[in-house]
């Protein structure tokens, strides 16, 4: 019988085609992940092939190694029979008052300049004021459903259809094939990792968009990612704004909401971008 959790399908072979799926994203062989784990080769051997049944203590420690997120920690133990360890809790829940009290202050003290905090899905959780500024100056009209230094609530606007749709960011964006590439191929990435059917679906909204290459529809996952990649933006008049933008995550989250949230912010990259409109008050 079929299992699912967190819309992810588990894989009918079991945990030990997942632990070395795993072990092969991270390039290791079974005897580098064993040395690691402190265990032998041939116990590695048996958990992949099914000849052993791993613990609960075993799962964790090998995720520690592999550096398995925390929601495909919990899809591991599921598969394995045990309960999922990490809990997922959404950022309205009173349990995560302190986690909004920070994004608030973060998104706030970047004002002027844009900044936002997304899921693993790239969809908008909460928004400063300057990004929603930006979005409505790129539009032609107030996004809807944004508010800033707010919690967000479905259907969220993304940042992918953002960026890919036509009509919306991408009309002002010069270099948008080099940025948009860059970003298909981290969800390439993931949905390779993870087998996430829902990222999966975002890839194929994504490609289907007009315009967009159809040769991107083969992952280019083993390309070297560029060390930073600024975003130039047309600003009319012949200006163009060159901007870099750094992202933040939490350290050692204990939560799957947690650890799949990202905080971005965007800075002028030279001295002509920092002077403009767009930069400042």
């Amino acid at each position: 019988m079929d299992a699912s959790h967190n819309d992810t399908e588990l894989e009918p072979s079991g945990i030990g085609a997942l632990l070395r799926r795993w072990r092969e994203a991270r390039h290791l062989s079974q005897l580098d992940l064993a040395l690691d784990a402190e265990v032998s080769s041939r116990h590695i051997s048996f958990l992949e092939t099914g000849r052993a049944a791993p613990s609960r203590e075993m799962i964790l420690t090998l995720c520690d190694v592999l550096d398995v997120p925390l929601r495909e920690r919990n899809m591991l133990l599921l598969a394995a029979g045990f309960a999922p360890v990490y809990r997922e809790t959404g950022l309205d829940d009173p349990r995560m008052a302190q986690v909004r009290a920070a994004l608030e202050l973060i998104l706030g003290q970047h004002e002027p300049r844009s900044a936002f905090a997304f899921d693993r899905y790239w969809n908008l959780v909460m928004v400063n004021d300057a990004y929603i500024k930006f979005l409505t100056a790129v539009l032609g009209s107030i996004p809807a459903g944004l508010e800033p230094l707010r919690v967000l609530k479905p259907p969220y606007q993304n940042l992918m259809h953002l960026l890919f749709a036509p009509n919306a960011m991408r009309k002002v964006i010069l270099n948008w094939e080099q940025i948009a590439k860059s970003l298909l191929n981290q969800a390439h990435r993931a949905a390779a990792w993870t087998r996430d059917p829902t990222m999966q679906e975002l890839i194929n909204a994504l490609l289907a968009y007009p315009g967009v290459p159809a040769r991107w529809r083969e992952p280019d996952l083993e390309s070297s990612r560029d060390l930073i990649l600024p975003i130039e933006l047309a600003m009319g008049g012949g200006r163009v704004a060159k901007m870099f933008s750094t992202v933040t995550t939490l350290s050692t989250p204990q939560d799957v909401t947690l650890q799949e949230l990202h905080v971005e912010a965007f800075y002028p990259a030279d001295a002509a971008s920092e002077k403009m409109s767009m930069f400042t008050s």
